[in-house]
């Protein structure tokens, strides 16, 4: 991790009590708070909490992040449960970074999880429920859908940057950090980042696009990634 030198790493609450110790002071945590297992279906997606801020401090965290499902049936629970835990993170200084994911059969009827209303609506509730920092995916338009998305965004062709662009300014004085998604090739990856730059992202959480290469080839990527952000 030290020789990757990223600027955080994102944990659970169970890895970082047991592995991280050994790298204190050389990466900065980000403690995870709530969290689900793949194995239900996202069409009542909700993560239940799993750690508290209280946690994160005492763990030495730098901030906590938080996955909301905008637009999943237990959407309301998921407010509540996140308004307490902004409540936590305020009094006790720590940046809340939220994970902004649209979910449930609302979304799939209206575009998908990826489009550009979803991930641009998902980006706006974010910012209004008090997120310091916001991730998100990339957001898509898909010809075959469009009759599917609520006006304005049923016209909107845009193209990928100009998609990214619409949604941090919808996200406000909320800062953007783009998801790297499902593994890709290394000149896809690349083009993603400088893309992500362009339209404004503050940087970028890369997970499977890191950990599924070799380490060596995830250090050289890492390298690359950290050069381009210096043009910025």
């Amino acid at each position: 991790m030290e020789r990757g030198g990223f600027s955080a790493i994102v944990f659970h609450v169970g890895l970082a009590a047991k592995y991280l110790k050994e790298f204190a002071g050389q990466v900065p945590l980000i403690l995870k708070l709530n969290g689900k297992t793949s194995i239900p279906s996202d069409a009542q997606a909700f993560s239940p909490q799993t750690a508290s801020v209280e946690d994160a401090v005492r763990l030495g965290a730098d901030a906590v992040g938080y996955t909301l499902y905008v637009g999943s049936p237990p959407q309301g629970k998921d407010f509540v449960q996140f308004a307490k835990i902004r409540e936590e993170a305020e009094r006790f200084g720590m940046p809340l970074i939220v994970w902004a994911y649209p979910r449930g059969e609302a979304v799939e009827a209206k575009g998908g999880r990826d489009s550009l209303y979803a991930v641009d609506h998902a980006a706006r509730v974010a910012n209004e429920l008090g997120a310091d920092m916001v991730k998100i995916n990339v957001p898509e338009y898909e010809n075959d859908k469009s009759q599917l998305y609520p006006k304005p965004y049923d016209t909107l062709q845009l193209g990928m940057k100009e998609n990214l662009e619409k949604v941090i300014r919808s996200a406000g004085k909320t800062l953007v950090v783009i998801s790297g998604g499902a593994k890709i090739s290394d000149e896809e990856l690349m083009q993603r980042v400088r893309m992500s730059l362009e339209a404004g992202a503050t940087g970028l959480v890369f997970g499977r696009n890191l950990w599924q290469r070799p380490f060596e080839k995830t250090l050289e990527i890492a390298e690359k990634i950290k050069k381009t952000m210096r043009e910025f």
